[in-house]
C-alpha cells in the first residue's frame, strides 16, 4: 500500500524533527521516519550545548540563524526544552593559546561577527570563579547556553505531530528509490512516496549518500560524556578549552556533565556502543587539574551516543548535487545540536522557495565530488 506525502525526512534527530515542524509551518504534510524513537542517538544523549562559540566560519551563520530561534524556542515549541543563557566560556591555559584567541576572535570581527569576545583573567574568574589562577583570559560567547537534548528533540517531534506531521518510530526506512518522479520509501508493509526526500539519518545517512550515488566521507563516532556526584554551586556558564579536549556544565541540582569528543567504540548494526574508560579518566583528570573545587566528586554514570562525522567536521546541508527532490542533512561531526533548529528552518525554505538568505553554501554536498566529475 502506497501512502502520498509532501515529503519524506529519514531520521527522527533534532534535525529531523526539526525540519518536520518547519515544514508543516510552511504548509506542507510530512512523513517524518525513525528506526528507533526520536533523539534515540546522538540527538538525545549530546551535552546539550547551545554554541556559537568557536565554530568553523563555514557554519557560523546557520549558528547565528538558530541562535534566534533558541532564544524563543517556548514560543515555537510550547516547551522551554530546559533552555538556559549563560554564556559559553573558553579557557586559555597558558599565554599562546590566548594569543591563538586573540587571533581568532580579530579575524571574526574582520569578517563582521561579534558574537565571540577576547576576555582577561579577571573577566574569567568573574565569569568562572573556580577556574584554576594560572589561567589568562580566553573567549566568552554571551548568548550561549545549554539546553535539555531529549526534551527538545521530544518537543519538535510532538509539535510537528500536532501540525500535521506522520511520525513514523520503530521501523526504518528501506529500499530508497526515485519512480516515476517520486521518491518512495518502504517502511514495513507500507510504502511512502512524496516528491521530496530528506536525508537526515545521522550515522546511517552516509548509506543513504553512497546508495543514491553520493557518496560522502563520513565516518561513524561516538562521543562519551560522563556525570558526576553533586558539589556545591560553582559555575554558570558552560566552559570549554581552547587545548585539550573538554567540555562541561554544572545543573541546577549540583552534578557536572563532562564531555569534549573523547570517542567510544559504536556498533552501528547493534545500535550499541562501548566507552573508552582510559579516555574517559583523561577527562575526569582535566577537571581535576582546572577545578579545585571538583575533586572530591566522584563519577556517576557515563555513556556515548552515535553519529556522523564528515572528514571535514562540517556538515552536508542542502540540496543534492545530482537528483531533483532530494536534499542532505547530516553529518554535524558532535556539533550539530545547536544547529537543529536553524537548520530546520532553512531546509524547508530550501524545500518551500528553492533558497535561503542563510549563508550555507560551504556546507554543500558538491564539496566532496570529485574534481573531474
Amino acid at each position: 500500500m502506497t501512502k502520498l506525502a509532501d515529503a519524506i525526512i529519514v531520521g527522527g534527530g533534532i534535525h529531523g524533527c526539526s525540519t518536520a515542524l518547519h515544514l508543516t509551518l510552511a504548509g506542507m504534510k510530512p512523513v517524518l521516519i525513525e528506526k528507533d524513537y526520536a533523539g534515540r542517538h546522538a540527538s538525545g544523549v549530546n551535552a546539550g550545548g547551545v554554541r556559537q562559540l568557536a565554530r568553523h566560519v563555514a557554519e557560523i551563520p546557520l549558528s547565528i540563524r538558530s541562535m534566534g530561534i533558541w532564544e524563543r524556542i517556548n514560543e515555537l515549541l510550547d516547551d522551554d526544552c530546559s533552555f538556559e543563557s549563560h554564556g559559553q566560556v573558553l579557557v586559555a591555559e597558558n599565554e599562546t593559546e590566548l594569543a591563538a584567541c586573540r587571533a581568532r576572535v580579530a579575524e571574526l570581527n574582520a569578517l563582521g561577527f561579534t558574537h565571540e569576545e577576547l576576555i582577561d583573567g579577571t573577566e574569567l574568574r568573574r565569569l568562572v570563579p573556580a577556574v584554576a589562577d594560572t589561567c589568562p583570559g580566553g573567549v566568552v560567547s554571551r548568548r550561549d547556553g545549554a539546553a535539555n537534548p531529549a526534551q527538545t528533540t521530544t518537543a519538535f517531534r510532538r509539535k510537528a505531530e500536532q501540525l500535521g506531521a506522520t511520525v513514523r518510530e520503530g521501523v526504518a526506512a528501506s529500499n530508497v528509490r526515485r519512480e516515476d518522479g517520486l521518491w518512495r520509501v518502504d517502511v514495513g508493509s507500507e510504502t511512502y512516496a512524496a516528491p521530496v526526500l530528506v536525508n537526515a539519518a545521522g550515522a546511517w545517512a552516509g548509506r543513504i549518500a553512497a546508495a543514491l550515488g553520493e557518496p560522502v566521507p563520513v565516518e561513524t563516532v561516538a562521543p562519551m560524556l560522563m556525570i558526576t556526584s553533586r558539589v556545591p554551586h560553582f559555575i554558570d556558564p558552560v566552559v570549554i578549552l581552547r587545548g585539550r579536549k573538554l567540555s562541561f556544565k554544572q545543573f541546577k541540582n549540583g552534578t557536572v556533565l563532562i564531555g569534549g569528543g573523547h570517542l567510544a567504540t559504536p556498533d552501528q548494526d547493534r545500535n550499541e556502543t562501548v566507552l573508552d574508560w582510559p579516555s574517559l579518566a583523561i577527562s575526569a583528570r582535566t577537571v581535576f587539574e582546572l577545578f579545585p573545587v571538583m575533586r572530591d566528586a566522584t563519577i556517576m554514570r557515563a555513556w556515548a551516543g552515535i553519529e556522523a562525522k564528515t572528514k571535514d567536521d562540517l556538515p552536508v546541508l542542502g540540496p543534492s548535487a545530482h537528483h531533483a527532490g532530494l536534499y542532505h542533512q547530516f553529518g554535524f561531526s558532535l556539533h550539530g545540536f545547536q544547529l537543529g533548529p536553524g537548520a530546520g528552518a532553512v531546509m524547508a525554505e530550501l524545500i518551500v522557495n528553492g533558497g535561503t538568505q542563510t549563508r550555507i553554501g560551504d556546507l554543500s554536498i558538491d564539496r566532496f565530488r570529485p574534481s573531474n566529475s
